[in-house]
């Protein structure tokens, strides 16, 4: 007879207490589960169940066979479901967090192709740089930048957060460019006012090499894009994310300064909640996000 049959009548026998209870849930005869357990029985060389008149009282063996039953009765109803899933196409609206200056500016952009490739999608975007308890306030997914201090929750590592210098062809012409990072000193650089080191800039060369920066400048705010604003009138040299720099530098309103030279780059990691069954929604919108940002 069949392993996972009889397992399921079994776990159905000692659930509700009687081969009768169990044959009329299985719509089968009481001499047919009787049957199934006997199988198992003598398969194990073990009795399962004390019989009596009225209900039947599990062995201790059985006790042990009965949880271990329903831990592999579980595994063969999640994989089933599972597979059967991965053909529903995805579906339901997604709850995100993300960093103000990433999120405005690389997320959204992406965010609009996957919806233009799933119609049945809906996205809901919270965008801002203080942490969040993702699983408390609801958010499926979350965008991390930094070192990762939740250890309950999934991390999928995406390309390193990368900082570069870049100023207005206006600044340049005015200021001169500096060829060494030593000559920031001597310029006008716009500083972020959440930074915990302020007045200085810790920058890594191309072979690894360290210089820690002493700056001064005349405009200070605590976010990216009025930073890059600032930059674009020729307030000074910026450094700010190349994500957010990208179009500025392509269109040539923004030049590279220091090109060699780049803040350490941080880690940015794609979070969410460990879920043994995560919907086809989820599923696809973390296999898009990490093919974009991974």
């Amino acid at each position: 007879m069949d392993k996972l049959a009889g397992m399921a009548m079994f776990v159905r026998v000692v659930e509700h207490g009687s081969f009768a209870a169990a044959a009329d849930i299985s719509q089968v005869s009481s001499t047919m589960v009787a049957k199934h357990v006997r199988t198992i029985e003598q398969r194990l060389g073990a009795r399962l169940l004390h019989r009596t008149t009225r209900r039947h009282q599990l062995t201790e063996v059985g006790r042990l066979y009965y949880e271990r039953c329903k831990t592999v009765l579980a595994e063969v109803e999640l994989a089933e479901s599972s597979a059967s899933e991965l053909q529903s196409a995805p579906r339901g609206r997604l709850r995100l967090v993300a960093p103000v200056s990433f999120g405005t500016q690389s997320l959204v952009p992406a965010l609009v192709d996957y919806l233009h490739e799933n119609l049945d999608v809906s996205v809901d975007l919270a965008l801002d740089n203080n942490p969040h308890d993702l699983i408390g306030e609801g958010y499926e997914l979350g965008f991390h930048i930094g070192e990762l201090t939740d250890t309950n929750l999934v991390a999928r590592p995406l390309k390193p957060y990368r900082r570069i210098l870049a100023a207005s062809p206006d600044y340049l012409a005015r200021c001169g460019r500096p060829e060494t990072p030593e000559d920031l000193a001597n310029h006008l650089c716009l500083g972020h006012s959440y930074w915990r080191l302020q007045g200085r800039w810790h920058l890594v060369g191309p072979e690894g090499e360290v210089r820690e920066i002493a700056i001064r400048g005349r405009f200070t705010t605590n976010q990216g894009g009025a930073l890059r604003v600032a930059a674009l009138h020729g307030a000074g040299i910026v450094l700010q994310p190349e994500l957010l720099l990208a179009a500025d530098l392509d269109a040539g309103r923004l030049e590279p300064v220091l090109p060699q030279w780049s803040y350490k780059p941080t880690p940015m990691h794609l979070v969410y909640a460990p879920d043994r069954r995560p919907t086809a929604m989820l599923r696809s919108v973390i296999d898009f996000l990490v093919a974009r940002f991974g």
